[in-house]
């Protein structure tokens, strides 16, 4: 008797698939794909059929787009694949350029060929010899030339390499009060899921500080009530019910959740090929306002939060490749990633977050775990102006994180003048700009952090505090904006080196007498709001939101700079002398306000109380 034996067809996992515009995320269609000629996107806003590009003769279509982009260096680093190819669907006849940009030189023509699509026939085309090549930098990217009338369906980077794990990850979204942002979420992510190969490995709960989600439980979405301690307090909810569920790996993210699915996706397989265990990912954030620009793609922290590639304009392929080739290669010290989109193992979490409330609970957890954070082209959450949130709240919570995370954490340790800075550069930041009540809430802040730890934790709702600085608010507050502004008023020339020179040395005008009758009276959009550059020489302000709708005015006065500059030097003072105490109490207060035992008491949970 005689067998035969046939070789078993290779198994492909897809790494990432193409991402396509979509209204209510982005529609800037050149950040995905570039066409050329007769071709067009289809606007299919139904989310169960997928996007397509229709094509006639020789029309083209260029994938070299930060969300379509395949960052083999990467990947290569990453999860050292052996095995990469481009798999197409669709219908008509195409030439399939495949193309590798590296660093510093030409491009690679790693591929050129006629593939005939159809709805029974795939096209996939074989690039693993791109890592013959040991490059250290390099983006993959393809362009489609029709030969025929004809159409694309869907692309995606797959590899025959097995993955090193099967993550179970579980996504946990902390909300307040925010009903519809988060039902519209979730019911992005149910619809999602409902097509997803993924879905028996990704689920999400909803941590509902407000008590007030109406979500019913389903196979992939669980709903905690949970007390209002901000988003350190739902977060680390989220965290325990991820740790008592069995989840490998967790995802925080926000609310509203302004992001393309597809993230999940590039998300998993990298987190299930990564050669680390230790390895997280950070998204991008773009601000809204402008969905062709970077915000922020990771940051740092060393004595101030520094965004990472900021502005980097994503319609420029030139722009977006020197981001990626940038992010390709060993992650700058101290790095951390926004709790906006954050995923990471959950067995190598020794911390929990500590109790701030909100801001700076992601820098420290990032700052405090040995994690490999990377960040992936396409994973990107899309939020709000972020200069229209500025308040003296905002800059009450960032001083006191920020001078907590150098107490605390003993690889942050910059000595009691350096991080003094922290504050000084908060308070003279705030002091040429007349914002007198964030000056206020800035030395609310340093009085808050020389009570030590136990403040934090007797506080951690923040209900006391929150109740304060709105009461010290009167000028500081959006109110509707006129149809017409006043015109600028413009006696001193702050361009000029030696008025503003003049405009510094005298704290802008709070040294001069009379400053407030003869100073500037400007009014400022939104993108000027946090710089310097026009407020030299102004004693009065007014300030637009980005949506021009809403302002508020803020105007000299020497008596309210003299009461916050004397308040400010006597906490300084307080600081200097106590701070081997205060930073003893700090460092051996932060172990038990980040420890899992604390936040089950906090919470009032037993173990196993969240599983979901």
């Amino acid at each position: 008797m005689t067998t035969s034996t046939q070789a078993q067809a290779p198994q492909f996992t897809t790494l990432q698939s193409l991402i396509w515009p979509e209204q209510g995320v982005c529609t800037e269609r050149d950040l995905y794909v570039r066409l050329h000629g007769p071709a067009g996107l289809s606007e299919n806003r139904d989310s169960d059929s997928p996007e397509m590009v229709y094509f006639a003769v020789d029309s083209r279509a260029e994938f070299n787009t930060w969300f379509n982009l395949f960052n083999v260096g990467k990947w290569g680093r990453h999860c050292a694949l052996s095995d990469l190819r481009l798999a197409l669907e669709g219908a008509g006849q195409f030439e399939v350029s495949a193309f590798l940009a590296v660093p510093g030189r030409s491009w690679e023509r790693l591929a050129n060929q006629v593939v005939t699509l159809s709805e029974k026939r795939m096209a996939r085309i074989d690039l693993s010899h791109v890592f013959d090549l040991e490059i250290e930098e390099g983006v993959l990217f393809f362009e489609l030339k029709a030969l025929r009338r004809g159409r694309l369906s869907g692309a995606h980077w797959q590899t025959a390499d097995t993955p090193r794990r099967v993550p179970d990850l579980m996504l946990s979204i902390t909300t307040f009060k925010r009903e519809a942002a988060v039902q519209r979420t979730v019911r992005r992510f149910e619809s999602y899921m409902a097509a997803s190969r993924l879905k028996d490995h990704i689920r999400l709960t909803v941590v509902d500080n407000g008590q007030s989600v109406k979500i019913p439980d389903s196979d992939h979405v669980t709903v905690i009530a949970n007390e209002n301690l901000g988003g350190a307090g739902g977060f680390s909810r989220g965290l325990l019910a991820a740790r008592d569920s069995g989840a490998s790996h967790c995802l925080f993210m926000d609310d509203d959740a302004a992001i393309h699915m597809d993230s999940l996706e590039r998300t998993y397989q990298l987190l299930a090929y990564a050669t680390d265990p230790a390895t997280a990912i950070a998204g991008a954030m773009i601000n809204a306002t402008h969905r062709w620009a970077i915000w922020e793609n990771g940051a740092v922290f060393n004595q101030r939060c520094m965004p990472l590639y900021m502005g980097t304009d994503l319609r420029d392929p030139g722009q977006s490749f020197d981001m990626e080739f940038a992010t390709t290669g060993p992650a700058p010290e101290n790095l951390y990633g926004g709790w906006w989109y954050f995923a990471f193992p959950v067995e190598h979490v020794k911390h929990q977050p500590f109790p701030f409330f909100v801001r700076g609970d992601d820098v420290s957890f990032s700052l405090v775990h040995d994690f490999n954070i990377v960040t992936l082209n396409g994973v990107v959450s899309f939020q709000d102006s972020f200069t229209d949130k500025e308040s003296p709240l905002t800059w009450y919570l960032d001083l006191r994180s920020h001078m907590a995370h150098h107490l605390s954490l003993p690889t942050m340790d910059i000595g009691r003048i350096r991080t003094l800075k922290i504050a000084a550069w908060f308070f003279l930041r705030n002091l040429p700009r007349m914002h007198y009540e964030t000056l206020s809430a800035i030395n609310l802040a340093l009085e808050d952090v020389l009570r030590g730890p136990e403040f934090f934790d007797d506080h951690a709702d923040m209900a006391q505090r929150r109740g304060d600085i709105k009461a010290l608010m009167d000028q500081e507050v959006w109110g509707p904006a006129p149809r017409d502004f006043p015109t600028n008023v413009w006696r001193i020339n702050p361009q000029n080196r030696w008025a503003r020179l003049l405009m510094k040395v005298t704290l802008n005008g709070h040294f001069l007498p009379f400053f407030r009758f003869f100073g500037n009276k400007v009014t400022l959009e939104a993108q000027d709001r946090g710089t310097l550059k026009w407020v030299w020489g102004a004693s009065k302000i007014t300030y637009l939101s980005a949506n021009k709708r809403q302002c508020y005015t803020v105007t000299h006065s020497k008596m309210k700079m003299l009461r916050q500059s004397l308040r400010f030097t006597k906490n300084a003072l307080r600081f200097l002398i106590g701070y081997n105490a205060l930073h003893a109490a700090w460092t051996e207060g932060y172990d038990h306000l980040t420890s899992e035992p604390y936040w089950r008491t906090k919470l009032a949970m037993q173990d196993g109380d969240d599983e979901v």
